[in-house]
């Protein structure tokens, strides 16, 4: 189904609440990922994505607090960054690394791979992981394709073959899935099963989509709604048992009453009992350990079919 390109990938039924096993008895996954992209657009980021003052704010005084609050509470996050800032400021991301955060690969420029072949995409795949093993010295086990503003659907910048190409470079996840609200298999050959893990993304608790969105200064920064959602979707993820995710840049949330916010809220949600707090690929180590594609997938042909008068 064209409509759900990017959404769902295989006929998997979702593992039920009753089912849901995390380490040590935790009743809920909590992962807090960094995005570090600057990119406005899909061809990914330009001079003056990365000339930004927002962004040069945010990889220096934002970072700076996002760090110092992470080290203060005790958390480790993943930080999605794209091989050319890496590139750009390699003493940062040896700092977070150095901090025991994870690097986590998010395309060569932060580039949507839609009009890519695969031979450029598993080039430049392979050069983003040399990139980032290089600078921050472990080679990233997660790829990330976070939406930005001009993904009118939300649906990040990922496709089969991205995820046909990551298995084949070694990697064990995908970090923003659309399907599930808990980490799941995204397969790209039913029969193998070939598939891929993939955590949960919502773009609703990501900062993109509230505080810098659609264009700076235009007055349209509603901190107060992402906040109502992050309150209200870890409750919901909580009572079920299940997972939260959530989404932040420090060119977003790094700046006055924006990061208060942030640092209130994650410290009430820290405190609560029983939280399995993880980085993408600890998360998908237990899952992939718990629920083996093998045993877990349980796939049938597909009954979608197109017709001659069908609008797919």
């Amino acid at each position: 189904m064209p409509w759900k390109d990017a959404y769902t990938s295989s006929n998997e039924t979702t593992v039920l609440d009753e089912q849901v096993v995390w380490p040590n008895g935790a009743r809920l996954a909590f992962n807090l990922v960094v995005n570090l992209n600057p990119a406005s657009g899909g061809a990914g980021i330009t001079d003056k994505d990365i000339g930004a003052p927002t962004f040069h704010f945010g990889m220096h005084e934002g970072l700076d607090a996002f760090l110092a609050l992470f080290s203060a509470m005790g958390l480790k996050a993943t930080f999605a960054v794209p091989a050319l800032v890496a590139e750009a400021y390699p003493e940062r991301i040896r700092a977070i690394a150095g901090a025991g955060h994870e690097i986590a690969a998010q395309g060569l420029i932060g580039e949507d791979p839609a009009d890519l072949s695969v031979e450029e995409e598993t080039w430049r795949m392979t050069r983003t992981a040399d990139v980032i093993e290089k600078i921050a010295g472990t080679r990233p086990l997660g790829w990330y394709g976070l939406p930005r503003p001009d993904d009118h659907f939300a649906t990040g910048t990922l496709r089969r073959e991205t995820v046909d190409t990551a298995i084949a470079q070694g990697f064990s996840y995908i970090g923003n899935g659309l399907a599930d609200d808990l980490p799941y298999y995204w397969v790209t050959d039913p029969a193998g099963p070939r598939a891929l893990v993939t955590l949960p993304y919502y773009y609703h608790l990501d900062d993109t989509f509230f505080l810098l969105f659609p264009h700076e200064g235009s007055g349209l920064e509603r901190p107060s709604a992402l906040l109502r959602n992050w309150k209200a979707e870890f409750a919901a993820q909580y009572r079920r048992g299940r997972a939260f995710p959530v989404t932040i840049s420090p060119a977003r949330s790094g700046w006055g009453h924006r990061f208060a916010m942030l640092e209130t809220f994650l410290r009430d949600v820290t405190s609560m009992p029983g939280l399995f707090i993880a980085t993408g690929s600890e998360i998908a180590a237990h899952w992939t350990a718990t629920f083996p594609a093998a045993t877990t997938l349980n796939l049938k042909p597909s009954i979608w079919r197109d017709h001659a008068d069908s609008l797919s």
